[in-house]
């Protein structure tokens, strides 16, 4: 479908999809959410200094998608930039459906002046998400916005419903626009330290939760930032964690928590204390140099500002985190998306069928600031890869382009990086930082189990401290200094995933691949067909897709 009919197409897609769906709900089907989103450039102040915002229906973060397991989103999304565009859904896992992923890998962008509706389900999931822009460097200019996803009615869920139900969307910032970031990374020079930090797009007290006293309420805490793990605390209160990333987990009370970039956590703050405002303080870990920020916990009965100081909270302490992340346990009593208890699956018993080892690079190439796994540094083609892998179009990639272990060298090399898979294999994946920064990793399309963490250098033998009966299950995971994070996950959904670090200036030069699972099967059971709307390009437009 060649770009300049793409907004036409699509509307008739939609048109179609409407149709359809109304004949899927008349039959019970499970129900559909429609939205339409604008996205065009704004001005944005969030540091106090004017800025080019990438808004979506003119907000800044996005609105937030609410939504129930197995809900299907219908998101259309009109391309008002000029440049192209897409939306990625972190943690979504897209089940038998990559092409709807929305990274570089998997979906054609929208064209300036296009559009394109994603068709999503949220799959036997629950809990906590965001959506992010992911191409070019996006989403420094924002773009991002909450996801929550409730549990189906009659499920039940290890807490009493609470009285109100917070996003709250923390990250770093830069007072440059995105195309100045880019332009910076293009030129082979990194970023710098951060400006400031946001919460829900605001800067020091820019933003209020109101709460009653005496009422428990939840808050959805992500990291949607570009470069720094992040702590969160609230002054007089404790959090009592429910749930990590779709999980349910042990409720651990904490006094504050670390949250690394791309993670989400939810937690339960009951409002016990004297009427005041209280602050919220966001500030970064693990940098020499400690930024913060704050928003506003006011009690409907507030008597003003809460005495005291603000709450500190730990700044380079590595076991401090690595202690707090082993804390973090899932709840194997609870129910999950299903009516059966979310640790009914023993992931423990089950023998893995390979181990794939990633490390972690910094590495200099053509005399430009790039970082590698296991020595590659990605490069996107000009077609994305799960396009030319339906369409069978040759010399975009290769499988086997990146090893299932690093390769000892201290160099670099550019390539479009994908590893190969196999359908409902078992496998233990390593990630191994070598370097001095944390890192946090990301992979679409999954959720795995963090069965192991530590400092050193990772070996066989670091299986003996594995935790194997109530590791939590999540999305994406944090890697200290000089350690090492161990992953079990089954390779349970067809298609090319994105395998990723979440630090944007690493991903964005190359700390990044594609894991291509792949059946022989051609079954819709396995893997859907490509969508029927799905913008083509590269070496694959004018192609056709299926009939409409």
């Amino acid at each position: 479908m060649a770009a300049g009919n793409a907004g036409g197409a699509a509307a008739a897609s939609v048109a179609l999809l409407l149709l359809a769906t109304s004949a899927l709900l008349a039959a019970g089907d499970d129900p559909y959410r429609f939205f339409t989103w604008t996205v065009t450039y704004g001005d944005i102040t969030p540091l106090g200094v004017k800025q080019q915002g990438i808004l979506i229906n003119g907000q800044f973060p996005g609105p937030q998608i609410e939504a129930v397991t197995n809900d299907n989103l219908i998101i259309n999304v009109f391309n008002k930039l000029n440049e192209p565009f897409l939306l990625s859904w972190n943690g979504i896992q897209q089940r038998r459906n990559s092409f709807e992923d929305g990274v570089a890998g998997t979906t054609c962008p929208i064209p300036p002046g296009g559009n394109f509706t994603y068709i999503l389900q949220a799959k036997d999931q629950i809990g906590t998400y965001f959506y992010f822009p992911s191409l070019a460097f996006h989403k420094a200019a924002g773009g991002f916005g909450a996801i929550r996803v409730l549990s189906r009615p009659m499920i039940p869920v290890p807490f009493p419903p609470p009285a109100g139900d917070y996003a709250v969307l923390i990250g770093d910032w830069y007072k440059a626009n995105h195309t100045a970031l880019k332009y910076t990374l293009d030129s082979g020079k990194a970023l710098g330290f951060p400006d400031g930090l946001l919460i829900n797009g605001r800067s020091w007290d820019g933003y209020t939760f109101n709460v009653q006293p005496g009422r428990t309420y939840r808050f959805r805490i992500s990291n949607v930032g570009l470069a720094t793990s992040l702590n969160i605390r609230f002054q007089g209160h404790t959090m009592k964690l429910v749930e990590v990333e779709g999980s349910h987990t042990m409720q651990t009370t904490y006094s504050s928590l670390d949250v690394h970039l791309g993670q989400s956590y939810s937690v339960l703050l009951t409002a016990d204390q004297p009427g005041y405002d209280y602050a919220v303080v966001v500030s970064t870990r693990f940098t020499s140099k400690i930024i913060s920020t704050t928003a506003v916990l006011r009690y409907s009965n507030s008597a003003g500002k809460a005495p005291g100081p603000l709450p500190g909270g730990p700044t380079i302490q590595i076991d401090w985190s690595l202690n707090q992340a082993r804390s973090i346990r899932w709840n194997l009593t609870a129910s999950g998306p299903r009516p059966n208890p979310q640790g009914s699956y023993h992931y423990g018993l089950v023998p893995t069928t390979r181990t794939i080892r990633l490390a972690s690079s910094a590495a200099t190439i053509n005399g430009k600031q790039r970082y590698a796994v296991n020595g590659v540094s990605h490069v996107n083609p000009d077609t994305p890869l799960k396009i030319a892998d339906y369409y069978k179009i040759a010399g975009v990639f290769s499988v086997g382009t990146i090893s299932d272990s690093p390769s000892g060298g201290a160099g670099a090399y550019l390539q479009t990086a994908v590893m190969g898979a196999s359908y409902r294999d078992y496998v233990e994946v390593v990630f191994e930082n070598p370097e001095s920064e944390v890192q946090s990793w990301h992979i679409d399309g999954y959720a795995f189990w963090v069965v192991g963490m530590d400092g050193g250098k990772w070996s066989s033998a670091s299986r003996q401290s594995y935790n194997l009966r109530d590791a939590v299950s999540r999305y994406t995971v944090q890697v200290y200094p000089n350690s090492w994070t161990a992953i079990y996950m089954p390779l349970d959904n067809v298609g090319m995933w994105n395998v990723r670090s979440e630090n944007w200036a690493r991903q964005y030069l190359g700390q990044q691949f594609y894991l291509r699972v792949w059946t022989s099967s051609t079954s819709w059971r396995d893997e859907y067909p490509i969508p029927k709307n799905a913008l083509l390009c590269g070496r694959a437009a004018g192609r056709r897709t299926r009939p409409l």
